[in-house]
C-alpha cells in the first residue's frame, strides 16, 4: 500500500499490516494516512472506542495497535516472546517470586478497575513488599494480556496509561488454538519475500524454520543476492524493479523499517544510525524510490505546524516537487483539527 494508496478500511488495513506499531499513539494515524486513500483520523479514533482495535504488547513485545480479533488470535502466539523479554528486564528483580500469582493478582486488580503501570505496582508492592514494585507492574503485563484504555490512543486527545485485560475490555477469551502458520502467511501477505529470519525478527516467536517447512508446499521460493531462501505467497505482488516509488513518510517505528532482519532491502548502509533521535528513538523516515532517504518532524509553535524534512542525500529537481507536494499533504492531515497553518521545509543534506 505503498505505491498506490488503497480503499481499504482501517481494520482492513491494520489487518493487512498484522497490527502496526504504537508506541507514539499518533503514528498507525500516519500509518494508514500514507496508504489508505482519503483516510480521515476518525475512522480509527471510532475503531478504538468502540473496542473494534486495541493498543497492547504484542510483536516483539512492543506496543501494538491491532483490531479485537487479532489481538486475541494473536496474543497467545507470542506468550515466549513476553516471557524472554520479563527475565531479560527483570528477572535478577524477580528472582524467587511466584511470578504467576504476581500476575493473577495484577489480572484481578486491573479487572477491578483499570489502573497506571505505577498504580498497580505500588499495590503489588504492598502484598510483595521485598520485591521492586516497577518489575511487579512489569511481571503483569509481560504475563497477562493487556491492553492500554482510551484515550490513550485517540486522536486529537491524551490521558495516563491506563491498563486492563483484554478478557475485560473485549468480553471475550484469548484463542485457545492459536495459528501459527496463519500468521506466518498474513506476515508474508504483508511483508513478504522474506526469510525465516526475517519473520522472527518481525514477530520474536521462536520455531518458525518448522511452520515454514510445514508452509513450503502452499509457498514460492526465491533467493536472495546472498542465496539466502526467501518464501512468499504464490499469487503475491512482486512489482519489477523499475516500477515508480512515490515519496512516502513513514511514522516513528513503522514495522515496514523494522519487519525484516534484512533492513539492507529498504536502507542502505551506513544509513541505519542517521534514523535515530540523541535518545535511541527511531524517527519518522521519508522513503524516496522505494527506500529510506530522509528523516522528518513536525514542529509545533505559535499556531503553525512545520514540517522539516531532512534528506540524506541532494535529489533532483522532480523528485524535491513530489516530496514537498507529498509534504504538503501530510502537514495538512496533521494540523487539520487543531487549524494551525502548515508548512514544508526541506533542508539540504549534510555533508
Amino acid at each position: 500500500m505503498l505505491l498506490r494508496r488503497s480503499k481499504l478500511s482501517a481494520a482492513k488495513a491494520i489487518e493487512h499490516l498484522v497490527g502496526m506499531q504504537a508506541q507514539i499513539p499518533n503514528s498507525p494515524y500516519i500509518g494508514l494516512w500514507t496508504r489508505l486513500d482519503g483516510f480521515a483520523p476518525d475512522e480509527l479514533s471510532r475503531l478504538i472506542t468502540e473496542r473494534r482495535a486495541v493498543r497492547g504488547p504484542l510483536m516483539r513485545a512492543t506496543l501494538h495497535l491491532v483490531t479485537a480479533r487479532d489481538y486475541l488470535a494473536l496474543r497467545p502466539l507470542v506468550q515466549p516472546v513476553m516471557e524472554r523479554c520479563l527475565n531479560g528486564s527483570f528477572g535478577r528483580h524477580l528472582a524467587g517470586t511466584n511470578t504467576v500469582a504476581v500476575a493473577a493478582a495484577g489480572r484481578s486488580l486491573l479487572e477491578k478497575q483499570p489502573r497506571t503501570g505505577a498504580e498497580l505496582g505500588a499495590l503489588l508492592h504492598e502484598r510483595w513488599p521485598d520485591r521492586d514494585a516497577r518489575a511487579l507492574g512489569y511481571a503483569v503485563q509481560y504475563l497477562s494480556s493487556l491492553l492500554q484504555m482510551p484515550p490513550r490512543g485517540v486522536w486529537g486527545t491524551t490521558g495516563p496509561t491506563t491498563w486492563t485485560t483484554a478478557e475485560a475490555w473485549l468480553g471475550r477469551p484469548l484463542a485457545t488454538e492459536p495459528s501459527p502458520d496463519k500468521m506466518v502467511v498474513r506476515y508474508l501477505a504483508a511483508f513478504g519475500p522474506a526469510a525465516v529470519a526475517d519473520i522472527r525478527a518481525w514477530s520474536g516467536v521462536p520455531g518458525l524454520r518448522e511452520v515454514t517447512e510445514r508452509l513450503r508446499p502452499r509457498l514460492r521460493t526465491f533467493r536472495d543476492e546472498r542465496g539466502d531462501e526467501l518464501f512468499d505467497l504464490p499469487d503475491a505482488p512482486r512489482p519489477g524493479p523499475d516500477t515508480p516509488a512515490p515519496p512516502r513518510f513513514l511514522p516513528f517505528y513503522d514495522n515496514i523499517a523494522l519487519g525484516h532482519a534484512d533492513r539492507s532491502r529498504i536502507i542502505a548502509d551506513g544509513l541505519g544510525a542517521r534514523l535515530y533521535t540523541s535518545e535511541g528513538l527511531l524517527m519518522g523516515t521519508v522513503l524516496l524510490d522505494g527506500f529510506i532517504g530522509g528523516r522528518w518532524k513536525v514542529v509545533r509553535e505559535r499556531g503553525r505546524a512545520t514540517l522539516f524534512v531532512e534528506p540524506f542525500a541532494r535529489l533532483r529537481k522532480a523528485d524535491r516537487a513530489a516530496l514537498a507536494e507529498e509534504g504538503a499533504r501530510l502537514v495538512a492531515f496533521a494540523a487539520a483539527e487543531s487549524g494551525e497553518k502548515g508548512l514544508v521545509e526541506i533542508s539540504s543534506p549534510a555533508r
